[in-house]
């Protein structure tokens, strides 16, 4: 591949000007998030009881970078109990004004508080008598003037060097909006249960939500012989069925033993010469008393089991104590539990 030719037009690059650069920006932001701390006051508070009491939905909007961290503060809130979504200013002026309706909370996020699109629709939302929470950096714009309640997210500087593009403004809105979200999560007694709920694809999701009956090998995929099966009837129901163990159990599904591929292999090394393993039955070889779980138990702890006795499979039993299914670590890993 032909590298691109070179601008001559542009200066080489400074590797220890970026470097500088990036520990000034780093500087002032820090230095942003400090000040937002010591600004916070009374309109924090009641921002959230707004929110909290809130009978519809907390509306997030803004226009460009303001819009960008309103969309990430909509999903932080609704995924922490607080029902919101983010509607564009400028295509609320064009019919999307119908998703906000009388009881919900509108954020409104804009540095300046000047943005033409929210101004816009400001007269529109007071017919609607919805909440109206400004996030901005003047405390005399036209935003905040018509304003409920006011959060000041007011920078002293941006770390652009020419303090025109969004930069330490947009850290100050973003940390501002975790910051109700995580006060609004602690307000409702929101727990890792909830957050699970709300998030049933991810790893808190499978570990809190998905049970062991949910992942385990039922019916005839569950390998299981009688104590009295023949030998070669056992080795041949651990080969058909592919995990390599077999229960067994009584005619009523009590669990009596396990027998695996690794007591094979231990009672062939010690076997005697002249012994035909042949004429053995099920219940002369089986371990007794295995390792059970139950069907609703949550499968992270089946896989803590599995870890702690250091096995590969474990037997599940129903809440009457018979043998209803099988599990083993293939399981575990493909539904991402481990």
């Amino acid at each position: 591949m032909t590298a691109a030719p070179a601008n001559p037009s542009s200066p080489a690059f400074d590797a220890a000007r970026a470097l500088q650069l990036a520990r000034e920006t780093f500087d002032i932001e820090a230095r942003a998030l400090l000040g937002l701390k010591t600004r916070q006051g009374e309109g924090f508070g009641r921002a959230c009881e707004a929110m909290l009491a809130c009978r519809g939905r907390v509306v997030v909007m803004g226009m460009g970078k303001s819009g960008h961290v309103g969309r990430k503060i909509a999903a932080t809130l609704a995924s922490t109990g607080t029902p919101a979504f983010f509607v564009h200013p400028g295509e609320a002026s064009h019919g999307d004004l119908g998703m906000v309706a009388g009881g919900d909370v509108v954020l409104a996020i804009s540095n300046s508080g000047e943005s033409d699109e929210l101004a816009a629709i400001l007269p529109a939302m007071k017919r609607l008598g919805v909440i109206l929470v400004a996030m901005t950096g003047r405390s005399d714009s036209t935003l905040a003037r018509h304003a409920h309640i006011t959060l000041d997210s007011a920078v002293d500087q941006e770390a652009c060097p020419f303090n025109l593009a969004p930069t330490a403004s947009t850290t100050a809105q973003m940390a501002l909006g975790d910051a109700l979200a995580v006060a609004l999560l602690d307000a409702r007694g929101f727990r890792e249960e909830d957050f699970a709920r709300s998030h049933p694809g991810g790893s808190l999701g499978r570990k809190l939500f998905m049970h062991v009956r949910d992942l385990m090998r039922s019916g005839a995929d569950v390998p299981r012989v009688g104590p009295d099966a023949a030998f070669t009837d056992m080795l041949r129901e651990m080969t058909g069925k592919g995990l390599g163990f077999t229960a067994i159990a009584d005619r009523q599904g009590r669990v009596l033993g396990i027998f695996t591929d690794g007591d094979l292999r231990r009672l062939i090394e010690r076997g005697e010469r002249g012994t035909d393993l042949r004429a053995l039955r099920a219940a002369d070889v089986m371990h007794p008393s295995p390792k059970l779980v139950s069907a609703d138990a949550l499968a992270v702890d089946a896989a803590e089991v599995m870890e702690q006795q250091r096995i590969t499979s474990v037997l599940v039993v129903d809440a009457s104590g018979r043998l209803a299914g099988a599990l083993n670590s293939n399981d575990l890993m493909r539904a991402k539990v481990i």
